[in-house]
């Protein structure tokens, strides 16, 4: 079974808090922020959800910009990149329009968990929230996630991670899913916990919260669902799950279109 994010959630919560709490007693003792995951801009250090409605709506912000950055071989297809603009644009409001761009950082080959992906983060992203743009981070990797199954997870307010030699393990193979299709499934899923679904940032407006696997839809056939096995799941398809009509109404009761 390939999971999209199983506990990851949960556990990322976890790990933050106690980031947060070293943070305190050092700036508390010392009267200095000496936090090494900290980014720069103060925006991006909230926690996972916080932004949904600045995502979704046109209150704040009127544009996104999303920054991927990808690991050497593991550049997202230009059709996932297509699809990811279709899909954003049509959920949230943004009049001043979408914006994707994606540059090469250099591999790491390792292993990847929260705390490794925010420390990337910190070295490598460029492009922070300002003015009227939101902007959010992808961080594409060349390794697996300590767990090996997991495809991607969302972290903080604005960032994502997804495993891109995970992802190209497990695409592409006759009889199974393609690749765009799986690229396109992970990311979507992982953004849309930025978007705050299941009840993680943006309110359930009728109950369908999987209770059982973290901040994640009931309904085995929708976007948000916790797992997707390869062969039963999306391995059948050549398109990507679809949000359903109660992730939909969450988000439009949010802000989003």
């Amino acid at each position: 079974m390939l999971i999209f994010e199983s506990d990851v959630i949960p556990v990322l919560m976890k790990q933050l808090l106690a980031i947060l709490m070293i943070s305190v007693f050092f700036f508390s003792c010392k009267k200095e922020n000496t936090d090494p995951y900290a980014l720069p801009d103060s925006y991006s250090n909230q926690t996972l959800g916080k932004s949904a409605n600045d995502l979704l709506s046109a209150s704040k912000f009127t544009a996104l910009n999303i920054q991927i950055q990808y690991m050497p071989g593991y550049a997202l297809d230009t059709q996932v990149i297509t699809k990811i603009f279709t899909f954003l644009n049509s959920i949230c409001n943004k009049p001043g329009g979408i914006m994707i761009n994606q540059v090469e950082i250099p591999g790491s080959g390792d292993s990847i968990t929260p705390i490794k992906a925010a420390l990337l983060e910190k070295t490598y992203r460029t492009a922070y929230t300002s003015g009227s743009t939101i902007s959010v981070y992808v961080l594409i990797t060349d390794g697996y996630d300590t767990s090996v199954t997991t495809l991607g997870f969302a972290f903080r307010n604005t960032s994502v991670c997804l495993m891109g030699k995970n992802i190209f393990d497990h695409s592409g193979k006759p009889g199974g899913i393609t690749r765009v299709a799986l690229e396109t499934s992970v990311i979507e899923h992982e953004i849309c916990h930025l978007l705050g679904l299941v009840d993680l940032g943006s309110p359930i407006q009728t109950a369908h919260r999987d209770v059982a696997h973290g901040f994640h839809c009931t309904n085995n056939n929708c976007l948000m669902h916790f797992a997707i096995e390869l062969h039963q799941g999306l391995g059948a398809f050549s398109t990507v799950p679809v949000l359903d009509s109660n992730c939909l109404h969450d988000l439009r009761a949010n802000g989003g279109k």
